[in-house]
């Protein structure tokens, strides 16, 4: 089958999904002198539309072929399109990029917006798929033909009107060679901030509070904002550092992406500006790999006031990052960060992903991409892992059939 342009025939199966039906329709082309060019398959509420583009030679009788796919059509009950053509070169995926659309509810006028823009970039949208139904809806888009950065501007423009999280990101092996997943505890990993439980105890959470607001929002220098509100739980009896522990909610979802990531050998690490007597508890529970975080000095069963060797701040979580991939021999490029302040806006950046999750503006407008549903088990899907692969793993490990 040489030759500039290469003879096509496109044939389209619609109808109800049973099996036997790809065997089928793959038996009849059998018998003619056929090469599969491409392929394309999905199953939506029992119907089946099945594409199949396959490429022959000047002399095949084509129309032999035509009428015997229509008559298995006919004997499966199935409605059946084709058409030919030229093909001057085989159908490539390289330079795709996937773009995830995330919704509570997904609104068919926030599909209409981000496939307007995909088209208005002169790019193609080449397949669709659900990656989840729940929490939220998730949708994902093969996109061929665009510019990686200017359709990512496009999109967060309308994400942002159309209040949906959208992520674009290269195809291929890039997005499947990321190995290690490095995330912030406060407000991320954890629901809350640590700091500000302990200043309930010490009778000054809106002081603190305050300066935490100030310091997510990039208005203070991390370190010094750290060191003033530390300052003001001195004299606070250590045990409440217990109580603090012990009633720390880890995000919903947590547990769902870390037990998923895991089962794929994937790396997991926090970094926080939080403090040691706490997360440790969280690398015992979850089973992390690396962690890194501030430690409070304690006295005399009372806290002094003062942290315990140099600060993790913004550049400190950067450099955290780094020495963790390189304990676990990953590329920084195939990392993920996760985070939601200003002080997370290094490592976002270093990292081959950065993902704001729930985060200020400003994290927002730096990060690669933005997650603002309170779920983490979210990012399970711009990773490309779908729900049901979830629920799937989960009832093997269980023992059980999934439903």
């Amino acid at each position: 089958m040489n030759g500039s342009a290469q003879r096509t025939l496109l044939i389209t199966l619609t109808g109800r999904d049973r099996p036997g039906v790809t065997s089928r329709l793959f038996t009849t082309l059998a018998g003619f002198p056929l090469s599969v060019v491409d392929v394309e398959q999905v199953v939506i509420r029992g119907r089946l539309v099945l594409g199949v583009l396959v490429g022959y030679d000047e002399g095949t009788d084509i129309g032999r072929v035509w009428t015997a796919a229509e008559r298995l059509a006919t004997g499966l009950d199935m409605e059946i399109e084709m058409s030919t053509g030229r093909d001057k070169r085989m159908p490539s995926r390289r330079g795709r990029l996937h773009v995830t659309v995330l919704g509570a509810p997904l609104l068919p006028a926030a599909m209409a917006g981000i496939a307007g823009r995909v088209a208005a970039g002169g790019a193609n949208i080449d397949r669709i798929e659900r990656l989840a139904h729940y929490p939220v809806t998730c949708i994902e888009m093969d996109v061929s033909g665009a510019d990686p950065e200017a359709l990512r501007a496009a999109l967060a423009v309308e994400a942002a009107e159309l209040q949906v999280d959208v992520a674009v990101q290269q195809g291929g092996l890039h997005r499947r060679a990321k190995r290690l997943i490095v995330m912030d505890v406060d407000s991320t990993l954890i629901q809350g901030e640590v700091i500000e439980l302990l200043a309930r105890h010490a009778g000054c959470l809106a002081e603190v509070a305050k300066v935490t607001e100030a310091a997510m929002r990039g208005e203070l220098d991390f370190e010094g904002s750290l060191r003033e509100r530390v300052a003001l739980l001195a004299g606070l009896d250590a045990a409440a550092i217990e109580d603090v522990r012990d009633k720390v909610e880890l995000a919903a979802g947590a547990r769902t992406m870390v037990r998923t990531l895991k089962r794929l050998d994937y790396k997991f690490a926090i970094v926080s500006g939080g403090f040691t007597q706490v997360t440790d508890a969280l690398v015992e529970d979850l089973g992390i790999d690396y962690s890194a975080a501030n430690t409070l000095e304690i006295q005399n069963g009372k806290l002094t006031g003062r942290v315990v060797g140099p600060v993790i701040d913004r550049a400190g979580k950067a450099t955290a990052l780094e020495r963790f991939a390189r304990e676990a021999g990953i590329p920084i490029s195939q990392t993920v960060a996760i985070g939601d302040g200003a002080n997370d806006l290094d490592m976002l950046q270093a990292a081959g992903l950065g993902v704001a999750y729930n985060a200020k503006p400003v994290v927002r407008q730096a990060a690669d991409t933005a997650v603002s549903v309170p779920y983490l088990d979210t990012i399970l899907f711009l990773l490309g892992i779908s729900r049901d692969e979830i629920e799937a793993a989960d009832a093997a490990d269980a023992g059980t059939r999934p439903a």
